[in-house]
């Protein structure tokens, strides 16, 4: 039981210890928060403290939280109202009112020299001092810097942007004792007085009415080429359209026709003419065949020369003048060849019949029919003879042979 006791009391103390060691000898850092550990003897830690648990120890080291997050200086007005917009004085000499916001934030790994250079502590407001700093020198160089521009550079983009690229740099180069640091310069809104806000809208109007009439004069010349290039286009396509037209007639004529002139219409004689002409003019008539097909002039036979209708004329005649030829063959050779069938068929049937008036063709043919002969399966004795038919089969056969 003793034992027992023992035990659960040494399980109390380990836990009580467990939970005063990590609330007594160490800190927690947050995911948001940069921490710092100042030591009584030695000073300031010359290195950042990330998220996480860090040990110290009580009366010796102090944890310094600081946010690692961006804080945001915003010249511009409040939900209360009050109008905290930066004011400048632009170089022509008029008054604008931007709207403007800064983000800032604690250089990573430095937050120990702005601990080391106290600029940690809060002022009564309860924001740090190194903000307060930091707002006064935003201040300082958006004044500056951003007073290098007119009223007109205000509502030009390119201009404005360039003069807030201008001012962050400055800004950085400000901040960086600070051990502060920049990320940009936001130029939400420009506001003029409402006498030149008037004025700069009609100013700002004239500008787009300039560039419309600019691009308005650029799109009329462009249409002005467009239109030109159609009409070119247009006077190419039927000055084409003409040649090509033209082109394909004489090349219908050449192929139809030929290139030797037709005087006669009668199949086979623009041949015998070409047979006719002397080599010097049938050579010239295959140079201009061969410039007018766009082929070479080996390439060129009588075929192109004399044209596909006067070949397709003396291929009908051709066709035509063997077709009778053949028709008239055919007539003749027919008649021949029926009349030796019917005089092989007269000599046939003269044979057949002599052969079957003779005794051995008539015993032939009372053969053959004597296969039809059919008699009773009764005997009877009708006969005025008294003798059945069927007993007087040599009386058959004679009167089938013709004897009776």
């Amino acid at each position: 039981m003793n034992a027992l006791i023992k035990v659960a009391k040494g399980v109390v103390i380990a836990a009580i210890i467990l939970w005063i060691f990590p609330a007594l000898f160490t800190l927690r850092v947050e995911p948001s928060e940069i921490g710092v550990r100042q030591s009584a003897a030695s000073g300031v830690l010359a290195e950042d403290l990330g998220p996480g648990w860090h040990w110290r120890i009580p009366g010796v080291h102090k944890l310094i939280v600081l946010p690692s997050y961006f804080f945001i200086l915003d010249y511009s007005a409040d939900q209360s109202g009050a109008q905290k917009t930066l004011v400048i004085r632009t170089k022509d000499n008029n008054t604008v009112e931007l709207d403007v916001s800064v983000p800032l934030r604690i250089k990573p790994g430095h937050a120990h020299e702005l601990v080391a250079a106290g600029n940690h502590v809060q002022d009564p407001d309860g924001r740090f001092r190194y903000q307060r700093l930091a707002e006064e020198t935003a201040t300082s160089v958006l004044r500056e810097e951003l007073a290098t521009l007119d009223s007109v550079g205000f509502y030009s983009t390119e201009r404005r942007l360039a003069a807030s690229a201008s001012a962050l740099k400055m800004l950085n180069k400000q901040l960086e004792p600070m051990y502060l640091e920049a990320e940009s310069v936001l130029v939400r809104s420009v506001t003029f007085r409402d006498e030149y806000e008037k004025q700069l809208q009609q100013i700002q109007l004239n500008e787009q009415n300039k560039l419309l009439d600019a691009a308005a004069q650029k799109l009329a010349g462009v249409q002005q080429t467009l239109d030109n290039y159609v009409q070119g286009t247009s006077a190419q396509i039927s000055s084409r359209t003409q040649d090509w037209v033209k082109r394909q007639a004489e090349l219908e004529r050449a192929y139809q026709v030929g290139l030797l002139p037709v005087e006669d219409a009668v199949p086979g004689t623009v041949r015998t003419k070409l047979a006719a002409m002397p080599g010097p003019e049938v050579e010239v008539k295959r140079t201009e065949a061969a410039k007018l097909f766009g082929i070479d002039t080996a390439s060129v036979s009588d075929a192109y020369l004399i044209g596909i209708k006067n070949i397709q004329a003396e291929t009908l005649e051709y066709k035509n003048r063997i077709n009778a030829e053949a028709d008239a063959t055919e007539a003749r050779l027919g008649a021949e060849g029926d009349s030796l069938v019917a005089r092989v068929q007269g000599e046939y049937e003269i044979k057949l019949n002599t052969l079957l008036g003779s005794p051995a063709g008539k015993a032939y043919v009372a053969y053959k029919t004597a296969e039809y002969v059919k008699f009773g399966s009764t005997l009877t004795f009708s006969s005025s003879e008294g003798i059945p038919s069927v007993l007087r089969l040599r009386q058959f056969a004679e009167q089938f042979m013709g004897a009776r």
